[in-house]
């Protein structure tokens, strides 16, 4: 749920090129910097963003661990799916394959 808004997936792609304020982030939206508050918490929630503080600065972060563990779980299953893919190409190009004995068309035509 929290990568399923197009806004959190944008601050979740900013903040892999590094930390960044509630106001850097809120910059290129035109939504308040109250409204990114909200879905930087969702993603805090979901543990993939992290806030630290630094004098008056109080920076967003992103939490690696948290995104490789999400990372795997999302391959594991992709591997799965690419292998399903594969068989049922196989078994496209054997159906399609020129000259192959076909069953014979057992429907009934109307008459």
């Amino acid at each position: 749920m929290a990568l399923a808004d197009p806004v959190r997936r944008h601050l979740i792609a900013r903040l892999s090129r590094g930390p960044a304020t509630v106001n850097e982030l809120a910059e290129p939206f035109p939504i308040s910097t109250q409204a990114i508050s909200k879905h930087i918490q969702v993603l805090e929630q979901a543990g993939l963003v992290a806030r630290t503080r630094e004098a008056q600065r109080r920076p967003v972060h992103l939490v690696p661990e948290r995104l490789e563990a999400m990372t795997a779980w999302i391959d594991r299953y992709r591997l799965v799916k690419e292998s399903q893919f594969r068989n049922l190409d196989r078994l496209l190009d054997q159906d399609s394959t020129p000259g192959r004995d076909r069953a014979p068309d057992t429907r009934r035509r109307p008459s």
